[in-house]
């Protein structure tokens, strides 16, 4: 192998940096040793290339700016990662932090380093409305390269972890930002794609930032507790070993602590002290094959006991990113718990590295692994939601959702497994089946029985979703649905199939904020357009229809056309009474009727905009309303048009004697008033004599005045004790 030497020649800069070129050396001809000569030569040009372009550039910690690089690129060498990868990782910053084009990077390094560079790079000359927006955009960008190829998102978390490492000169509140996002994103990310080290020590290193306190205290107690368990855990060790020996089971059975957050994390969820968590130590144990896996839990279970719910068969059902493990947990010696995880070599490698342990860029002729073809699934519905989703800010908090790594696995009705984040509920697997099965669903059975579409799942369920040919989503799906997909095609459907409606009451709600402001309703063509220059949007009904579902304040688009216009004044807008929005009820889903307080013509009314939901109508003494729970702000003045041609359904609860004929007597009542049952419910006896029986009615009435009538209809019946309207919280 040719060896490849740097020295203060090639590098000047340098010359007080000995450490940086010792280091460089040492990636060139050690870390990289298992690629071919003319592929670090490359590396060496690369390096030099960025050294050049970052030539007096520092770190905050005073380090020359290549140390960094040269850090990252060494950490993807522990994966094995190709040329390509490493060479990006030498110039990740170049473009973003030295003005050198994508176009030069291809030139010189070929077009395969300049997209991963690319992908790298950050997005600084776009504006954007807010901090937030533009940290969004950065994380779609970023995610949607690594969709097309893995390898930027392999060097992002190198550069992370890195930079994670390398904190301690930043200010504390630079710490701590870069350190939520690095527990919300990047681990989670780590998790997700199987590299389970990286994960482990981002979590903890977030942790020491984001509570610096904490961790000091718990690690110096984990450092105490490692010198009063040593003895205790050496005999569990040696037991382990004895006992398969003497099942002939060949085996390498290591002992290891858990990471810092993990303990912190069980004891906050469990609300534990640190003395209360026994099992801060686990054990994992290596086998030749899968058969002796089995037979090793066998020997284990034999020789402490094993606590019940505590064994997870992660070789059967796999996790998502491609983890293999059967985990248990004993009984051990003093009542101590052990966990104990029982794998392969092929599985070890695969949870330390994940899909990087599968590298395969060099040999596309080659099959996926199980864990790549998992890891491109997902990265193809990466490209799917980005597809659906409004903006970035709603596709980053998608992936944020599917990024969390509890999961359920649960069945489809010919039995193959679905893998869903934990909390999933019947419509989320109904979207992870095919889109237009959660489209047109409209019941689900688990288990062979009737549930309701908002049941959350449990690990083994058999799910079978009923569908109809016209069935819709249903706005209020969106409060109960967990997965990244299901909320974006749901927000999806309803963007495109309520577009009309949304624009005619995005033009309602604009009006009256016009009428609120007490400045005129007309605004030009003319001020149209430097709006939608100065917004991006494309069109003025796309800005209408935003003020109709919730995704933009009318008052705020009214202030600022006015303000374009040159027509906006402070002056006389007291006095008047804004023009209110007249509910038809026919609008469609631009405009839904709230479920906690079911209002009916006749009812005080209030409009709510509430985000992808458009207008939501309440009652004036609505327990929502009234406990602060609705943004004033985002109030509209809402009332009855005098022409409501439809029936509203409205609970009403009956409490009559337990006789025979009341529900048929009860029945005929509301028949008489001119009314409809849409559903009943029977409640329980009211005593214990069983005297009186309560029932619940949801009636379709069309207005207060015909609710009246059927009420008073009741109380005309002996049997019944006593009435009242529901009003659900």
């Amino acid at each position: 192998m040719q060896s490849l030497s740097i020295t203060s020649a090639d590098v000047p800069a340098l010359i007080d940096a000995p450490e940086v070129i010792e280091e460089a050396s040492l990636f060139l001809n050690e870390k990289t040793a298992y690629l071919k000569n003319e592929d670090r030569e490359m590396l060496f040009s690369a390096f030099l290339f960025a050294e050049a372009a970052h030539r007096g550039q520092m770190r905050q910690s005073g380090e020359p700016y290549i140390s960094h690089p040269l850090a990252v690129a060494g950490i993807l060498t522990l994966w094995k990662l190709d040329a390509q990868a490493l060479a990006a990782a030498l110039l990740h910053d170049v473009m973003e932090d030295s003005g050198v084009t994508k176009l030069e990077l291809t030139e010189r390094y070929g077009k395969a380093v300049a997209e991963l560079v690319d992908g790298m790079s950050k997005i600084d000359k776009l504006e954007f409305q807010s901090k937030e927006e533009a940290q969004a955009e950065n994380f779609r960008k970023m995610l949607l390269a690594m969709a097309r190829d893995l390898r930027v998102m392999l060097i992002k978390l190198a550069d992370r972890l890195h930079n994670m490492r390398t904190m301690d000169s930043m200010r504390a509140d630079k710490q701590k930002r870069i350190a939520r996002e690095t527990m919300e994103i990047y681990a989670p990310i780590a998790n997700r794609i199987g590299l389970n080290g990286v994960y482990q020590e981002l979590d903890d290193l977030a942790f020491k930032y984001i509570h610096p306190r904490r961790y000091y205290v718990l690690s110096k107690a984990l450092k105490a507790a490692r010198g009063n368990r040593r003895e205790v855990l050496q005999k569990i060790l040696d037991s382990i070993q004895a006992k398969l020996q003497t099942q002939h089971i060949e085996a390498v059975v290591t002992g290891r602590e858990k990471n810092l957050f993990s303990i912190y994390r069980k004891m906050q969820e469990k609300h534990l002290s640190f003395s209360e968590v026994l099992d801060i130590y686990a054990f994992r144990v290596i086998v030749k094959d899968v058969a002796h896996c089995y037979l090793t839990l066998g020997a284990l279970h034999a020789l402490y006991k094993p606590i019940p719910g505590k064994f997870k068969d992660y070789i059967a059902i796999a996790k998502t990113n491609g983890y293999q493990s059967l985990h248990t947990t004993l009984f051990g010696p003093y009542g101590t718990p052990i966990e104990v995880q029982i794998r392969t070599s092929e599985m070890h490698r695969i949870a330390d590295a994940g899909v990087a342990s599968h590298w395969m860029y060099k040999s596309g002729d080659e099959g996926f692994s199980e864990v790549q073809q998992k890891t491109h699934q997902w990265l193809q519905s990466l490209l799917e939601l980005q597809s659906e989703s409004g903006d970035a800010v709603e596709f980053l908090e998608h992936i944020k959702v599917d990024l969390f790594p509890d999961q359920v696995y649960v069945f489809t009705p010919k039995g193959t497994i679905l893998s869903l984040p934990n909390g999933s509920t019947c419509v989320d697997f109904a979207y992870a089946v095919h889109t237009d099965i959660g489209n047109r669903c409209i019941a689900a059975k688990v288990n062979h029985e009737l549930v309701p579409l908002r049941n959350k799942l449990k690990n083994g369920d058999h799910v079978e979703i009923v569908m109809a040919a016209h069935a819709k989503p249903n706005p209020s799906w969106l409060a109960f649905v967990t997965t990244g997909k299901a909320r974006s095609q749901i927000r999806h459907f309803l963007r495109t199939m309520r577009f009309d409606e949304s624009v005619h009451l995005g033009e309602r709600l604009l009006n009256q904020a016009f009428s609120a402001l007490h400045q005129p309703l007309q605004v030009s063509d003319e001020v149209w357009e430097k709006y939608l220059r100065e917004s991006g949007e494309k069109s003025r009904d796309s800005v209408l229809a935003d003020v109709g579902l919730g995704q933009k304040l009318g008052v705020v688009v009214a202030k600022r056309l006015l303000q374009l216009a040159g027509t906006w004044s402070e002056d006389g807008r007291q006095g008047k009474k804004p023009m209110s929005v007249s509910i038809r009820g026919t609008e469609g889903m631009a405009i839904q009727f709230a479920r906690c307080c079911n209002p009916i013509p006749g009812d005080p009314i209030l409009g709510f905009v509430k985000k992808d939901q458009g207008l939501v109508v309440h009652t004036h003494d609505c327990p929502q309303v009234s406990k602060g729970r609705i943004d004033a702000e985002k109030l509209i003045d809402v009332d009855w048009d005098p022409e409501v041609a439809r029936m509203f359904d409205v609970p009403v609860k009956v409490l009559a004697e337990n006789e025979r004929g009341t529900l048929a007597a009860l029945a005929a009542a509301i028949a008489d008033a001119d009314a409809d049952i849409s559903a009943v419910t029977m409640g329980d006896m009211v005593d214990s004599h069983e005297r009186y029986l309560s029932v619940q009615f949801t009636l379709q009435v069309s207005n207060r005045l015909h609710l009246a009538r059927v009420l008073k209809s009741l109380r005309s019946l002996p049997t019944v004790y006593r009435l009242q309207r529901v009003r659900a919280l």
